[in-house]
Order: structure tokens, then sequence, then C-alpha cells
């Protein structure tokens, strides 16, 4: 393995307490809810040392987002409307679509793909994402690439 930082993208389920309990504490710290590092640790049940170690680690993929372009590939069923409705979703959390392509469907199912930009104004993107999925008629929403 080289040496490389390399990025994964998980959902919740699969982040360790203690890292969601960093994130916490990291939004506390800025959000001006507490006022020190010691306050904040304490809020969410960590160590400093914990804090320390894995805060410049750990971040809400929403904060990290702002101002990139991000690549959705997903099914739907061949539907009137279905991708109409999941425009409405990306246009009510304000971001930018640049590209859409959707395959010929194939009994009854369309793969599409789209590039999404996220901007300043652009609402949690996770929170999209899951409305995304969560919508009657799509199936498997992942995220092929960020830039």
């Amino acid at each position: 393995m080289s040496d490389t930082t390399k990025y994964y993208l998980v959902t919740q389920k699969a982040v360790p307490d203690v890292l969601l309990r960093v994130v916490e504490a990291k939004r506390l710290l800025e959000s001006e809810q507490v006022m020190s590092v010691q306050e904040a640790v304490d809020s969410v049940g960590i160590s400093r040392s914990s804090f320390y170690k894995y805060k410049d680690d750990i971040f809400r993929f929403h904060d990290n987002a702002m101002g990139t372009t991000l690549t959705l590939t997903f099914q739907m069923d061949d539907k009137p409307g279905v991708l109409s409705d999941v425009l409405k979703i990306i246009a009510e959390y304000r971001a930018n679509i640049l590209t859409i392509h959707q395959s010929i469907p194939i009994n009854g199912i369309a793969s599409l793909s789209l590039s999404v930009q996220v901007l300043q104004t652009t609402g949690d993107v996770s929170k999209m994402l899951e409305k995304m999925e969560e919508h009657k008629g799509v199936h498997h929403v992942k995220i092929l690439a960020k830039e």
C-alpha cells in the first residue's frame, strides 16, 4: 500500500461511534454551543485525545462537498414522472444539474447518471440523496465520483 492518502465514502452505520462523536464535538465547537474542546468532548462523551486523534480525518459529507461536482448513478422504474420527481428533489436542495444521461429501459428499469454541482446554497447533500433513494421508483442511488 502506498503512502498516499485515500478517501472512502461510507454510510453512517459503518462508522465507529467514536468517530461520530468527534463529528458532533466539531459541530458543537463550530456552532459555538460550547466554548472549549473540553466542553465539547465532555458533552459527547469522548476523551480529548480521541478528539485530537481523529478531528482532521472525519467530517460530515455535506461539509466537504461544497463547490464540488458529484456524479450519481442509480436505476429507476421506467414510469412517467419518476425522473421529473428526482430532478425536483435536486432543485429543492438548490443543487445545479450539469448532466443527465438515461439509458434505454430494459425490463422496465432505466439506468441513470447525473452530474450535480454542489453550491454554497445547496442544502444537506446526504439528506438529498436519502430523499432520492426513498422515492418510489428509484433504486440503488450511489455516488460514482466526486470532483
